[in-house]
């Protein structure tokens, strides 16, 4: 798991987001108990004993983390909301230089419009957090076996095409930096 997040960091940062809030959302679902985690998700993978042990002193290492910062019951990890405000920080950027990229968030302005919307004042965070969480949503559904509306595929489409370019760009300024 620890490989796959390290892959994926390295080649999607939307998809590497994703997949740690999944992870969050597998430890709450075991109130943090590494030993639940290690007997029911670690031991069903098939890799040898020593990596079965980097993964759990990874899960061991995210359990922490989310303990001193208090997101047991919800909420993300610093590190990876660090990295949802990165993004945010591209996109505005985006939005005043890159016409395809604005042609893209123009498809997906009024999803995101709608989102707000439904939320009734509730804080959703900026629109990029938005367009993770609409994709994440899909994901969830998909997983626990919901029906997805029409809607909600046009929706993480768009979603997903925002995000798509977004990743295109920090992996090149990834690559610049190093």
């Amino acid at each position: 798991m620890k490989s796959i997040a390290a892959k994926k960091k390295s080649q999607n940062i939307a998809e590497y987001i994703l997949y740690l809030y999944q992870m969050e959302d597998l430890i709450r679902s075991y109130q943090g108990n590494l030993e639940e985690i290690k007997q029911y998700v670690v031991a069903h993978y098939p890799v040898e004993e020593q990596e079965k042990s980097e993964i759990t002193s990874w899960f061991e290492g995210l359990i922490q983390r989310m303990k001193q910062e208090k997101i047991m019951e919800n909420g993300h990890l610093e590190e990876t909301q660090k990295l949802v405000d990165e993004l945010s920080k591209i996109h505005w950027q985006l939005l005043k230089s890159d016409k395809t990229y604005f042609e893209s968030y123009q498809k997906a302005k009024p999803h995101i419009v709608q989102a707000v919307l439904d939320a009734a004042g509730q804080d959703l965070g900026n629109e990029i957090q938005i367009c993770l969480n609409g994709v994440y949503g899909l994901l969830l559904c998909r997983l626990l076996g919901k029906k997805v509306s029409d809607e909600q595929l046009k929706t993480a489409e768009a979603f997903g095409e925002v995000l798509s370019l977004l990743n295109l760009v920090y992996q090149q300024e990834m690559i610049s930096r190093n």
